[in-house]
């Protein structure tokens, strides 16, 4: 039972900090395009424009502590995985815009006290 519980407290983490990551990109002058893109592949955390480039965001939330910096779980790997899910999302949505696509990722570090940590990288992958 305390993993179910561990589940849905690490969703909702996972839930607040793509409202903030949202947040923050749409204050930055995008606009997001879509939240939680699912496909067969996988899922994509934001979609958004940033002029004309077509923005793929991940977001990596995590609370205070001695644990690591959510960028840092951003692997190859996962980059590649992104790589893949920006072509589905071309392929369903007409192609790439005149400016391309960018890898986004956006970290959120959430404090036992005060406001979260909201970082944005552009042009990760």
């Amino acid at each position: 039972m305390p993993e179910v519980v561990l589940m849905n407290a690490r969703g909702g983490l996972g839930r607040y900090g793509e409202g903030l990551a949202a947040r923050r990109l749409t204050e930055a002058g995008m606009t997001v395009l879509a939240r939680n893109w699912r496909c067969r592949a996988g899922e994509i955390d934001v979609v958004a424009l940033d002029g004309d480039v077509l923005v793929i965001c991940e977001v990596k939330s995590r609370r205070a502590g001695p644990y690591e910096h959510p960028m840092q779980a951003v692997t190859p790997a996962k980059t590649g995985r992104l790589r893949r899910l920006a072509g589905h999302w071309l392929d369903r949505h007409g192609g790439a815009p005149p400016g391309g696509v960018r890898i986004d990722v956006v970290g959120v570090v959430v404090p036992d006290r005060g406001a979260p940590r909201v970082e944005h990288v552009k042009g990760v992958a």
